[in-house]
């Protein structure tokens, strides 16, 4: 016996899934221990034995006996997956266990309940229980199939088993049908014919089953075979474009997902029905697979069906989509350990990656060997296997490649044995004729891949060929997709190899490195086209003036390729790019260059992210690290596609203008435009040009409103706002208002701005903030001005929910009314921060130790504060509560979320306006900040009436901007 839990194992990247295991045992000895069929019968036949017991009155009795039958049964079984680690055995086992159950109890009511002969029904499993598998939570999907003229009787005994085994607790399909309406309903239905194809007896009369499959094969599957394949193959491509079209989601659905067991299960339906074959070993005798690629077969499904039933045993329930919440738990099942760079639960998904990625191997060997079969029996066939008939014509330029179809395919069968570099060449001249890949040429290309060694590797014309392939104006990342999947960019690029499948445990990234790494090829790709001028316009106007496009395509693809390894992997991978750029063909100074943005392609994100980019020191500090403009444009591009590449959702165009106000800021000073004009200078600038904006006001007015504010708000809100924002408060004036909001929605931004007067008081940003996320707002800013009458003018913006300007304002004006509504008392901070507490189960599955950093070397004027923690609802608030009875002054924050994990920035000051230079004072700081960010620390901590964590330090006055 094997088990998954022998080792902790890490797969190599490129290749198979523990190559040398056994394949899966179909052991009977084990079999027979898991149910006592007899002792089951006796204790049946006892029940009814018992003077006077009617049928009726015994069915509590029968039921308990065979619930706690099953649940022995079950619970030795997952005993037995713990012990060898099977999947496929643990799903045969569970099989197994139904038919022996359901036999059972079949014989007890034809016997007692509605007497009939052992032949009159047939009862058949289908569906996956009709492959002899069972997963703990699966459907138990069964067929009664009935003689031409079924009797009352009959239907009585199926719906007394049927109510027996739902009151069991089982999800139970069920149908009954005559064999004449068997065969019928096959013709009328792909999805019936499916399940009538994978048809097994179970018990009754075997003949009934006997005839189905032979009437099936006779009437059903003959000559349809070519529409059978079309209709599965069409279902699978539909199933994969609703889950993604990827088998690189990081919480993958083991079922029907791309690369999951559905698309296994399609083989088989695919072979059992042309090939007519009952098991897929047949396939090998067929010459469809090679014994190696049966072996991997099995290997890949018995891994699968492991994860599956360990997620279900885990769950309690059907449970398919290996969510962030169980991973860790099923990477411990299955035995899997930490390394040096990867933890258990990371090295499992790069496994589990690698088999999703053998079985698109299977697939493509599976197909091609099914269109060879097709060829001759069906030529010029259409549709989704198509294009069956030899029409192949000359490549202008090529002598190894020939057009099949619009697909590429090879001129003999030796082209890459004779010459290993036209394996790069395949994918080349792919590019260069914008063709498909003949599946034919793929599997043999799979077979040839130990061909790629250190000589093709170095070999300067391949590495041109690759070259050409990357940096294509036609559709790069296409052609590396299938370069990836066919197991050559791995091959080729060792380094690259690592990074296949590989996933990261977070809820940021939504793909594996590699996936992630070729869709921002792909982005850097569509904006050099004009595909994202809306998205993208100051990338889209930059980028014809980059001169070197072959070195930003390399720092795109290298940028990510030392992840998993224990140093910072924007160093490592500086390293490795160092070494590859020669060998790819780049001079030492585009190399110097490649080297540079892979060692800071985080560099940009950042700062424009986590720093105040009003703050002069920032831009000085950001631009001295970036040195020059060509510098500058190729990291924003860089940085542009590497964000745009984490999945769906993640950009917005909120990022997009913090990289457009860091790039023109940078570009102004690196130019040098820099204003060499003092701050009080500027300022009065400002607050003269804010006088001259208010013309149309009453000169008491105009006075009052460009007089109310310090330096900060002058230097840093632009006019326009300052206009809108001096409006905004001689309305609230006029009203008699003590307290106000106003909201205005960005949508290509896509962030909302809630703007709040109030009294200043030491709490505001933490009641707002609380506000916040009661309503369900992620705040991605915060402004925070004091104005000379001592009031707070502060500025808050939300990522953006719905597209629609409308609903996005109703949505406002609500996070709006409920600041109102805490800040004047009429809500309680904690009771409606409460409501969202329910998002934190699944944040639970991520461990990220809390830390804080203060540092007074980042601004010129203010001390500025960096927290990193696991995001939970109400944490912001929390946090500056903190702050604020630290008596620190909040001048602006940074609210940055990547997933589960928040990196929060505060520009603070002392009460006098003064960075925090005591040593002591600053390790108090951090430790009450530690505190408040860990959970059982929060929990322990005191808080207030108003439910506020209690205070840690003096309380504040009142904040000056002054």
């Amino acid at each position: 016996m094997h088990t998954h839990k022998s080792s902790g194992r890490q797969p190599a990247a490129t290749g198979h899934a523990e190559a040398g295991r056994a394949p899966p045992s179909r052991m009977e000895s084990d079999f027979p221990n898991l149910l006592d069929v007899e002792a089951l019968r006796r204790q049946c036949e006892e029940l009814v034995a018992a003077p006077g017991m009617t049928v009726e009155a015994i069915r509590p009795a029968l039921l308990s006996l065979f619930k706690k039958a099953s649940a022995e049964g079950r619970a030795k079984i997952r005993a037995l997956l713990d012990e060898d680690g099977s999947g496929l055995n643990c799903a045969r086992r569970l099989s197994r266990l139904q038919d022996r159950l359901i036999g059972v109890l079949y014989d007890f009511i034809i016997a007692h309940v509605q007497p009939l002969k052992p032949g009159d029904i047939a009862v058949c499993a289908v569906g996956g229980y009709g492959r002899d598998t069972l997963a703990p939570g699966s459907d138990i999907d069964l067929l009664f199939l009935f003689p031409p003229k079924p009797t009352e009787a009959m239907h009585k005994a199926v719906e007394f088993m049927l109510y027996m085994l739902w009151d069991m607790g089982f999800k139970v399909g069920h149908s009954s049908r005559t064999l004449e309406e068997c065969i019928r309903l096959s013709k009328e239905d792909m999805t019936i014919r499916t399940a009538t194809l994978e048809t097994r007896y179970i018990c009754g009369d075997r003949a009934l089953v006997e005839g189905l499959e032979s009437r099936f094969d006779k009437e059903v599957t003959a000559g349809t075979g070519p529409e059978f394949i079309a209709a599965k193959l069409g279902e699978r491509d539909a199933r994969h474009r609703k889950a993604g079209d990827t088998r690189y989601l990081v919480e993958p659905n083991v079922k029907e997902g791309k690369g999951g067991l559905r698309d296994l299960h399609t083989l088989f339906w695919i072979a059992k029905y042309y090939y007519h074959v009952r098991d897929t070993a047949e396939l090998v005798k067929l010459g469809v697979l090679s014994k190696k690629e049966w072996a991997l077969f099995q290997k890949a499904e018995d891994f699968l069906w492991a994860v599956r039933c360990h997620m279900h045993f885990l769950t309690g329930k059907a449970e398919d989509r290996l969510s962030f919440d169980i991973q860790r738990e099923i990477a411990e099942a299955l035995g899997y350990h930490s390394r040096p760079g990867l933890s258990a639960v990371e090295r499992f998904m790069k496994h589990y990656f690698l088999v999703a990625k053998d079985i698109g191997d299977l697939t493509r060997i599976f197909c091609s060997a099914l269109e060879d079969q097709q060829a001759k029996a069906v030529p010029g066939l259409t549709g989704i296997i198509s294009r069956f008939a030899n029409r192949s014509r000359k490549i202008p330029g090529s002598l190894e490649f020939v057009e099949d179809r619009g697909r590429i395919a090879l001129a003999n069968p030796d082209v890459f044995k004779n010459d290993p570099v036209s394996i790069i060449r395949f994918f080349h001249v792919a590019d260069i004729h914008g063709l498909e890949f003949h599946p034919d040429a793929l599997r043999r290309l799979t077979r040839s891949l130990p061909l790629i060694d250190n000589g093709l590797r170095e070999n300067e014309e391949a590495n041109r060929l690759f070259l050409s392939i990357l940096t294509s104006k036609r559709d790069p990342a296409l052609i590396l997709r299938r370069m990836n999947e066919a197991g050559v960019l791995g091959r080729f690029i060792p380094e690259f190899g690592k990074i296949v499948s590989m996933m990261q445990f977070n809820m940021y990234h939504h793909y594996t490195v590699d996936e992630h790494t070729i869709r921002a090829v792909e982005v850097m790709s569509d904006i050099e086209k004009g595909k994202a001028d809306d998205i993208h316009p100051l990338t889209a106007k930059i980028l014809p003036g980059i001169e070197d496009r072959e070195a930003l395509y390399v720092a795109i693809l290298l940028h990510d390729i030392a992840k998993g390894r224990q140093e910072d992997h924007s160093v490592a991978g500086a390293r490795v790019a160092r070494k590859l750029c020669p060998r790819f063909g780049l001079t030492p100074k585009q190399t110097e260059m490649v080297v540079w943005l892979v060692e800071e392609h985080l560099i940009m994100s950042m700062v424009a992210q986590t720093r105040d980019l009003n703050d002069r020191k920032t831009i000085t500090d950001f631009a001295e690290k970036v040195q020059s403009l060509d510098r500058l444009k190729m990291l924003l591009a860089l940085t542009v596609c590497d964000i745009r590449a984490v999945g769906p959702g993640v950009w917005n165009g909120w990022k997009g203008q913090l990289l457009r106000t860091l790039y023109f800021e940078t570009e102004l000073l690196l130019a040098g435009g820099f204003s060499e004009v003092s701050r009080k200078e500027r300022a009065m600038a400002a607050a003269d040009a804010l006088y001259d904006a208010l013309a149309d006001w009453d000169e008491k007015d105009r006075q009052t409103y460009s007089h109310l504010h310090y330096q900060p708000y002058l230097l840093s809100v632009p006019l326009e706002d300052q206009v809108r924002h001096a409006r905004f408060i001689r309305d609230t004036d006029r009203a008699g208002q003590a307290l106000a909001t106003m909201v205005r929605t960005h949508s290509f931004h896509a962030i909302t701005e809630i703007t709040v007067i109030a009294p200043d008081h030491p709490r505001l940003l933490t009641v707002i903030a609380g506000a916040c996320a009661a309503a369900g707002a992620n705040i991605a800013d915060a402004q925070i001005f004091t104005t000379s009458d001592g009031r707070a003018l502060d500025t808050i913006h939300v990522n953006r929910e719905f597209p629609n300007d409308e609903d996005e304002m109703r949505r406002a004006a609500t996070i709006g009314k409920m600041i109102e509504d805490v800040l004047s008392g009429k809500k309680r901070l904690p009771e409606v921060i409460a409501t969202r507490t329910k998002n934190r189960k699944k944040n639970r599955a991520f461990v990220i130790p809390p830390s804080a950093s203060i540092s007074n070397t980042l601004s010129n004027k203010f001390t500025v504060i960096e927290v990193e923690c696991l995001d939970r609802p109400g944490l912001l608030s929390e946090i500056t509560a903190v702050l604020s009875d630290l008596s620190l002054d909040i001048h602006s924050a940074r609210i940055t979320t990547f997933g589960e994990k928040v990196i929060d920035t505060f520009y603070v000051t002392d009460l006098v306006g003064q960075k925090i230079v005591n040593e002591n004072r600053r390790a108090t700081i951090i430790a009450q900040l530690r505190a408040v960010m860990n959970d059982q620390e929060e929990e322990q901590r005191p808080r207030m009436p108003n439910g506020i964590l209690a205070p840690a330090g003096p309380q504040k006055k009142a904040r000056s901007d002054a």
